[in-house]
C-alpha cells in the first residue's frame, strides 16, 4: 500500500452549493428547475459549515453561481443573493475554524443557468469578458486562493435533452474556451480545477490526455460501488478514469458521494485509490452531496460528512 510521504497537505474537501442554478434553465422540463430566488437558509449553511471540521475536513468548495451580488455584473444575481460583505464574513468564519474556502463557478454549457442571459451567449466576445470579470472579482473576494474550480462537466446532449435551450461546444471551440478559462485563472495566480468526465468519452480520451495541461487539477467522480476482482480492471469505466488519469500523470482530487444510496462509495473509493494513485499526485479527496442548503437539508449534509469522516479514519488514520 502506498503511503503519502511527499509532505504535501492533503485536501479533505466538501462541496456546498450557495446557488442552485446549475441544472436546467428557465422553461426546461427538468427535475431541478431554475430558482429565481436564493434558496440557501442561513442557519443551515452555518450549521453544516461548523460541523465539517469535526469530520476531518479542511477544505470547502463553494459553488457560488448567481448567489452573490457581483459589482461587475449585478444583473446576474437572483433575488435575495448575498452581498459580497456577507460572503466575505462567511469566508473569514470558515478560515477561523480551520477550513480553506475555494470558489467554484461552473462554466459547462449544461450547468450555467446561473449566468443568466450570458448562458445563451457562449463563445462570444461578450461571454469571454463576463467570464473573466466574474472569475477576477471572485478571486479577489476569496483572497486569491490556490485553486479555482471551473466545473466543465456533463456538456452533452443527454444532460440537456429536457432543457428549453440546448448548447454544446465541441472540437476546437471547446478546447479554446477551456484554455481561455485556464489562462484567466493562472494569470491571477490560481490553479484551474475541473471535473474530469470529458475523458469518459472514448472518442475524447486520448485527446484529453494529450492536450489537457498537467497544471489543471482533476476531479474525476464516481458514485457507485467500487467492484473489482483481484488483479482485474475495475468494473465501471467511470471509475477506471482515475487509473487512466494516474497513468497520464495528472494530479487528482477523487470525488465520492452517497447521492444514489451507495453509503460505502467514499470508503471504497479511498480504499482503492490509496493503492492506485501515487502519493505525489493524490492531492486529496472530495465529498459531493449535491443537496441544496435549504431549511430541511441540514441533516442530509451531516450524514454525508459523517460517511466521509468514517472513511478517512479507516483508510487514512495517519491524517487523523
Amino acid at each position: 500500500m502506498k503511503q503519502n510521504t511527499s509532505g504535501n497537505k492533503m485536501m479533505w474537501s466538501y462541496l456546498i452549493h450557495l446557488s442552485q442554478n446549475m441544472w436546467g434553465d428557465p422553461g426546461s422540463q427538468w427535475l431541478s428547475q431554475y430558482q429565481p430566488e436564493l434558496t440557501t437558509d442561513d442557519m443551515t449553511w452555518r450549521a453544516v459549515v461548523d460541523f465539517l471540521p469535526s469530520q476531518g475536513f479542511n477544505t470547502i468548495l463553494i459553488d457560488v453561481g448567481d448567489a452573490v451580488q457581483y459589482e461587475t455584473h449585478p444583473e446576474i444575481a437572483v433575488k435575495g443573493a448575498w452581498t459580497k460583505e456577507k460572503l466575505k464574513n462567511e469566508l473569514d468564519h470558515m478560515r477561523s475554524i480551520g477550513l480553506t474556502p475555494i470558489p467554484k463557478l461552473n462554466f459547462s454549457a449544461g450547468h450555467d443557468a446561473w449566468l443568466g442571459v450570458y448562458s445563451r451567449m457562449l463563445s462570444t466576445p461578450q461571454y469571454y469578458q463576463v467570464c473573466k470579470d466574474l472569475i477576477t472579482e471572485l478571486a479577489e473576494l476569496f483572497d486569491y486562493p490556490e485553486y479555482f474550480h471551473l466545473g466543465l462537466d456533463e456538456e452533452t446532449y443527454e444532460v440537456q435533452s429536457k432543457y428549453a435551450y440546448i448548447c454544446i461546444r465541441q472540437y476546437e471551440l471547446l478546447w479554446h474556451d477551456m484554455f481561455f478559462l485556464f489562462d484567466v485563472c493562472e494569470k491571477l495566480g490560481m490553479r484551474p480545477w475541473i471535473w474530469s468526465d470529458l475523458c469518459w468519452n472514448k472518442d475524447m480520451t486520448d485527446e484529453f490526455m494529450k492536450r489537457m495541461p498537467k497544471s489543471v487539477l482533476q476531479s474525476n467522480w464516481y458514485y457507485g460501488r467500487v467492484w473489482v476482482a483481484p488483479g482485474q480492471p475495475y468494473l465501471n469505466p467511470q471509475f477506471d478514469a482515475y487509473i487512466t488519469l494516474e497513468e497520464a500523470g495528472f494530479e487528482q482530487v477523487p470525488t465520492g458521494s452517497a447521492l444514489f444510496g451507495n453509503d460505502t462509495n467514499i470508503l471504497e473509493t479511498m480504499q482503492a485509490l490509496k493503492k492506485e494513485i501515487a502519493p505525489e499526485r493524490l492531492k486529496g479527496y472530495m465529498m459531493a452531496p449535491w443537496y441544496g442548503t435549504g431549511k430541511h437539508d441540514v441533516y442530509r449534509h451531516m450524514n454525508e460528512a459523517v460517511k466521509f469522516g468514517v472513511a478517512k479514519k479507516e483508510i487514512y488514520p495517519e491524517y487523523c
